[in-house]
């Protein structure tokens, strides 16, 4: 089984895009993949929603994607080509909680390709690609601590001027001499992204 990784670091960078654009790419990989979204205080994990439980009930929800309109994240999944989209809620720091099921829906697949960085607290993928854009100043800790296990950088190129960065205080040292994939969105998966993978996956596969 293949198991691919797409981490960023903050919202709105493109993750999903990368995604569903490998998913489209790579279908003859099966995939199943899994979306892992971990809220803060103040909402809960069974719908996402702002609430005030503080019951451990409401720890973590994972729940299969049936819709195909395109409209969620997890729908997008679908549309690209994944045979099964799940989407995992936890509360901030206890993804670990959720880790027996999301394994049981790892062994169920044939291939799996996951949106998120703090999985690989307790998996290695064959492959993890980190998605980074230099216009978004947030740079979240879990991108961070998970930089130097990034096996390509899939990096926003600015439409006209420098491509100076907005964050602080963060170091690109721990991919130093990683594969760099540039990409200008819409477009999220070039060619050269899809062939890295693909020769990573058939790397892995004859191992």
């Amino acid at each position: 089984m293949a198991i691919v990784v797409v981490g960023g670091h903050s919202r709105s960078v493109g993750k999903t895009s990368v995604v569903a654009g490998l998913i489209a790419a790579l279908r003859e990989y099966h995939w199943t993949a899994l979306k892992i979204t971990q809220y803060g205080h103040g909402v809960c994990s069974a719908d996402g929603k702002p609430c005030d439980c503080a019951t451990d009930d409401h720890t973590w929800a994972m729940s299969e994607e049936k819709d195909r309109t395109g409209e969620s994240d997890t729908s997008r999944f679908l549309v690209a080509g994944a045979a099964r989209a799940w989407w995992v809620r936890t509360e901030q720091g206890r993804l670990a909680e959720a880790m027996p099921t999301i394994r049981h829906r790892l062994a169920e697949a044939e291939n799996v390709i996951l949106e998120s960085n703090s999985i690989l607290k307790f998996l290695r993928p064959d492959i993890y690609l980190t998605v980074l854009d230099p216009a978004t100043a947030d740079f979240k800790n879990s991108a961070q601590q998970f930089l130097d296990l990034a096996d390509g950088v899939i990096l926003h190129e600015p439409k006209e001027g420098p491509n100076k960065a907005a964050w602080q205080g963060v170091s690109l040292k721990p991919v130093a001499g990683r594969p760099i994939f540039h990409i200008w969105p819409p477009e999220y998966v070039t060619e050269e992204i899809v062939a890295f993978v693909r020769q990573r996956l058939n790397m892995a596969f004859h191992d």
